[in-house]
């Protein structure tokens, strides 16, 4: 029987596509119904599992399993940002990539955005502990910063304040994905996405 602390490399693949399918599962209940109805009653019954105890076979508890569903859905994003950014030449081009790939992602995968920015909710909250990195993670404007510095040094940007821009840049993009899901799908993210890429475009351009 697998233990608890088994490693990945000692998972058999019937293990790790079962917690696959628990992780999925734990992401759609968090995107319909909120991590505070997020039991795993909610979840198993999402997953169609014939117990909890299925859940608890594989994970310890919630701090375990939504460790891993943030984990999943920032290394998943975080691939298709980084290619995004890959593609591009120039800062200016790689600073348009990343606020577009940002919003492509909720487009593409909407769950995905609603329940990490549940569980980031539920960190700030103490809901669960031991999930704080989860959060400065998800909430890190770093790469921003970074690439605005480099687009400085090569002469692309006018900026002086890396982070407070980087900031701004990653605020515009949270709030536009917030007001989406308020007004439930009844705003046009590619439309936002083309016009903050403008936007920040024009403000930080050395021209």
């Amino acid at each position: 029987m697998m233990t608890k602390a088994a490693q990945p490399s000692a998972r058999t693949f019937t293990q790790d596509a079962r917690r696959a399918q628990i992780v999925q599962a734990t992401i759609e209940t968090l995107a319909d119904i909120g991590y505070s109805k997020a039991s795993f009653s909610a979840i198993c019954r999402r997953a169609s599992l014939s117990s909890t105890g299925m859940i608890s076979y594989y994970f310890s508890g919630k701090p375990e399993l939504f460790r891993e569903v943030a984990q999943t859905i920032l290394t998943e994003s975080g691939t298709v940002v980084e290619a995004s950014i890959a593609s591009e030449v120039t800062y200016r081009g790689k600073i348009g990539a990343y606020i577009a790939s940002q919003v492509t992602i909720v487009i593409h995968r909407p769950m995905y955005a609603q329940a990490l920015a549940e569980i980031v909710a539920m960190a700030q909250a103490r809901q669960i502990v031991g999930l704080d990195d989860i959060a400065r993670n998800a909430l890190s404007v770093e790469r921003l910063v970074n690439l605005l510095e480099q687009g400085c040094e090569a002469g692309e940007f006018h900026t002086s304040d890396f982070r407070l821009t980087a900031l701004a840049i990653r605020g515009a993009i949270d709030n536009v994905v917030r007001h989406h899901h308020l007004r439930e799908g009844g705003v046009d993210l590619e439309r936002c996405a083309r016009e903050l890429v403008d936007l920040f475009d024009r403000c930080i351009a050395s021209v």
